[in-house]
């Protein structure tokens, strides 16, 4: 019996990358499934694959940095299937100017960029729950990434929102772990999703190079992000609330000072390497 049978869910940004795939492995594990992506037409290819593959599924274009879209989606998922138990906060996106420092990011680009990060996860919190309790309880994962944990020069947005998106997931596992809602976390490293796998198509020596990054040498693909997801909304997972599992190959358990050597080797032995 799939793991998943009658649960209702919601993936935002579900069209394509870790979505797109969480998506097609809810569904495949038995779930009915809501994508909500602010780009309609790719969330209707995703849910035509789901479907040839007898998955239930249903799109709705969201915007998840306004709230009317957020609460309509969670409308939409309880009014076609009568409830919803498992909510992905998986959608985010950036405006220009959100990359750099301090210094170097507007006040416009902050506020925009964490509307999607971070408000996006608060609002859909805040509309899921009472559904969910409702329906008995549920499990609401939300996407972080390994930059939450490791910080880099020029990303103060993303790893901000992504830090934080950590803290709420723990705080909001006590609140409603007892309404019978988990609430877990997913640290993904790097995903060659779609977009992804186009750039890299481009600078193959480069993916080479990142990818001596990771202990198992190679780089994450959407799917291993999604069978994280499906295992964490699962009842195997039925004692896990309050976590931030990290998904990355190994690339965050690493010395970095032992990184860099095996790096500078690998370049030394490989000069056709590409990094720009």
């Amino acid at each position: 019996m799939p793991r998943l049978e009658g649960q209702v869910a919601i993936v935002t940004g579900g069209a394509q990358g870790i979505g797109g795939a969480t998506a097609r492995r809810l569904a495949e594990e038995g779930a009915s499934v809501l994508i909500a992506d602010v780009d309609r037409a790719a969330a209707e290819r995703n849910a035509a694959t789901i479907r040839d593959a007898g998955g239930a599924v249903a799109t709705l274009a969201t915007d998840v940095g306004k709230h009317a879209d957020i609460r309509a989606m969670v409308d939409e998922a309880v009014r076609r299937w009568g409830k919803l138990t498992i909510l992905v906060n998986n959608a985010y996106g950036f405006g220009p100017g959100a990359a750099g420092s301090a210094v170097e990011v507007s006040e416009e680009a902050w506020d925009g960029a964490l509307a999607v990060l971070m408000k996006a996860i608060f609002l859909g919190v805040k509309h899921a729950v009472p559904a969910m309790q409702q329906a008995g309880g549920g499990s609401i994962v939300n996407i972080s990434s390994v930059h939450g944990l490791l910080m880099s020069p020029g990303s103060l947005v993303y790893e901000a929102g992504k830090s934080a998106v950590i803290g709420m997931t723990r705080q909001m596992a006590i609140e409603f772990g007892p309404l019978g809602i988990r609430v877990n976390a997913i640290c993904p490293g790097h995903i060659v999703t779609e977009r992804m796998q186009a750039r890299w198509d481009e600078n193959p020596s480069g993916l080479r190079f990142f990818e001596q990054q990771y202990p198992v040498r190679r780089c994450g693909r959407p799917v291993d992000i999604a069978n994280a997801i499906v295992f964490l909304c699962s009842e195997e997972a039925s004692f896990i609330t309050g976590q931030a599992l990290v998904v990355d190959g190994g690339l965050s358990i690493q010395l970095q000072e032992d990184l860099g050597i095996h790096l500078a080797r690998y370049i030394r032995e490989h000069p056709e390497t590409r990094l720009s």
